[in-house]
């Protein structure tokens, strides 16, 4: 019993304390020598899954998911007036828009407005759409560093090629927490060696999507000195989609963030990313 009542302290707050942590009086005061009394607080269940979203394009053509990060209470990265969950949506719709215009794909966001997804949300709605191609969108983050500028991609490895590959996971992971607690929850249990050979062929997808927007992108877009990345990062997950993060530049960097949230900055990048899909496509046909 003393074990079941230490489990289940963290659920019992005081009545006189939470009146006088928020200042409230209730029924003309409650006295700090009046014992026994508690407030119990339900404990969330399970959400429900995030509606679908709109697929655009001919039924016929392959499906890509963008991705725009984070959202609602989570901004990502801030700096010199821009937040990257705004930033991020707009280049998000704007690489939808040029994919369906050139019917080279169907093309879904996971989100279209300003809420926030768990990463595991974001690969799963992929995943009951059958994506067959998973980018999502983000903008890094120096700190005080503003000269440090340039597009970076990512692929999942359960190694992270850097520290600093392994830092940038770890601060993006951390976004499925509230206060230090997870807000994903547990995942089902699965076949390890079936999911292990899915893995190795998505991964090898991914690199090659990779190593296509780097060459298409080379003359459009500005890329960092090492512009190849891999990382444990939860919305890579997916073990049957081919999935890239693409760090489109330097939220601190107040140059670079002005152009990745102007018209001119959205349509490089969308152009270079949908020819990226394009050829990428094209090739998967090939086999």
């Amino acid at each position: 019993m003393k074990s079941i009542m230490h489990l289940a302290a963290p659920l019992l707050v005081t009545v006189t304390a939470l009146a006088a942590a928020i200042g409230v009086a209730v029924g003309g005061g409650l006295h700090a020598a009046e014992p026994g009394l508690v407030l119990r607080a339900a404990l969330p269940g399970k959400a429900e899954q995030p509606a679908l979203p709109e697929v655009r394009g001919r039924e016929s053509l392959p499906l890509v998911v963008i991705d725009p990060g984070h959202g609602g209470f989570d901004p990502g990265a801030t700096a010199s007036g821009y937040r990257e969950k705004t930033l991020v949506l707009g280049l998000a719709r704007a690489l939808r828009d040029e994919i369906d215009a050139r019917g080279i794909a169907r093309v879904a966001l996971t989100r279209d407005d300003d809420r926030y997804l768990l990463h595991a949300e974001r690969y799963e709605l992929a995943r009951r759409l059958n994506a067959d191609l998973f980018i999502s969108i983000h903008a890094d983050s120096a700190g005080d560093a503003g000269e440090v500028e340039g597009a970076s991609i990512y692929t999942l490895s359960d190694r992270a090629s850097s520290a600093a590959a392994a830092r940038f996971a770890a601060r993006e992971n951390a976004a499925d927490t509230l206060n230090g607690v997870s807000l994903g929850g547990a995942s089902a249990e699965v076949n390890e060696i079936l999911v292990e050979l899915s893995r190795r062929r998505t991964r090898a997808e991914a690199e090659e999507f990779a190593g296509l927007i780097q060459r298409v992108g080379e003359d459009k877009i500005k890329f960092h000195p090492k512009p190849r990345h891999s990382a444990d990062l939860l919305v890579l997950r997916a073990p049957d989609i081919p999935s890239v993060l693409f760090e489109s530049g330097f939220i601190t960097n107040e140059t670079e963030a002005r152009r990745l949230a102007s018209s001119e900055g959205r349509e490089d990048f969308a152009e270079v990313m949908a020819q990226a899909v394009g050829l990428y496509f094209a090739r998967q046909q090939e086999r």
